[in-house]
């Protein structure tokens, strides 16, 4: 991983936005996935034009729309989000210390991630989202950034209303809008954070296909996805953000989020920062990162269950 010279951020610490207007979210949806939700196989917009599904995608779409626009018009949903930009640096064992402030001398929380272990083409290295911070000793002062949000608040209250109704498929229908306003909240607010607040890509202008391609720099894993499965993780992106606090989200026992139409994870702002899958891992990373997490073996596995190279 080549070394490159940090970007400080523009204001460091929280930012919290209390109502995100659904109507700038909706310029930001990606529709692909929604129509994928309802089993219909197709890029948007060239779905409509599909002789086997185009009619019925057509449709489904207006029937969004509908709904969106009374969504919209009514304030029936409420976006919130919280992110923050924290001094950072990565350590030996694949982790990375957050601190409380530029001094670097006082430790706020330790991230710990997981390193690939399958055998690669030579050339081809064993990744680690720790690999992406620039390491402690380098003496070179880094960041790692933070976010939630949600679009959830108000949803299960609307799909009550059309359930009373006797209207499931307009309830289905709001969890499926929520969903994707969900996930055009992480794009604006990432933008947000690449062009204003950390402002490492200011003069960045892709339009909504490039962001839904990710054709911008930086990466926003979260804790339970492939390049990071371990979900307990996400405990400390709550804390670390109060992010109940500031967005209503809370996590469950099993660290699934509540509203269920939220995203969380963590900004990662290296130029070589991309998305892989962890794969399987062997006994031995997963007996030092439970070491690491003060966690026992046993649970580490229960946690780690898909990523297991070997009988637990």
């Amino acid at each position: 991983m080549s070394h490159y010279l940090p970007k400080s951020p523009q204001i460091l610490g929280l930012h919290t936005f209390d109502s995100i207007s659904l109507a700038t979210l909706r310029a930001y949806i990606d529709w692909t996935p929604f129509f994928i939700s309802w089993e219909l196989r197709g890029k948007y917009p060239a779905i409509f034009e599909d002789k086997v599904v185009g009619a019925e995608a057509k449709k489904l779409f207006a029937d969004a729309e509908q709904i969106l626009d009374r969504i919209i018009s009514e304030n029936l949903l409420t976006a919130k989000a919280v992110c923050g930009i924290f001094p950072a640096n990565s350590v030996q064992d694949d982790d990375v210390e957050i601190y409380t402030n530029e001094e670097r001398t006082e430790l706020l929380t330790t991230l710990n991630f997981l390193r690939q272990q399958s055998q690669k083409a030579a050339g081809n290295p064993n990744l680690c989202l720790a690999d992406f911070i620039a390491p402690k000793e380098a003496t070179i002062p880094d960041y790692i950034g933070a976010f939630v949000v949600t679009s959830g608040i108000g949803a299960d209250k609307l799909c009550a209303e059309y359930e009373r109704e006797q209207d499931d498929y307009s309830s289905i229908m709001v969890k499926a809008l929520a969903d994707r306003l969900a996930e055009a909240a992480a794009e604006w607010l990432h933008e947000r954070v690449r062009k204003e607040i950390w402002g490492y890509a200011a003069e960045e202008h892709l339009p909504n296909e490039a962001l839904i391609q990710e054709e911008y720099a930086g990466i926003r894993p979260a804790p339970g996805y492939p390049a990071c499965p371990e979900h307990t993780e996400k405990g400390k992106l709550f804390s670390l953000l109060n992010a109940t606090e500031h967005t209503e989200v809370f996590l469950t026992e099993s660290y699934a989020m509540y509203p269920a139409a939220s995203v969380s994870g963590w900004y990662f702002a290296h130029p070589e920062a991309k998305y892989f899958p962890l794969g399987k891992i062997m006994r031995d990373q997963v007996e030092h990162y439970a070491q690491r997490k003060g966690m026992a073996v046993e649970e580490a596995e229960r946690w780690l269950a898909p990523n297991l190279g070997y009988e637990a």
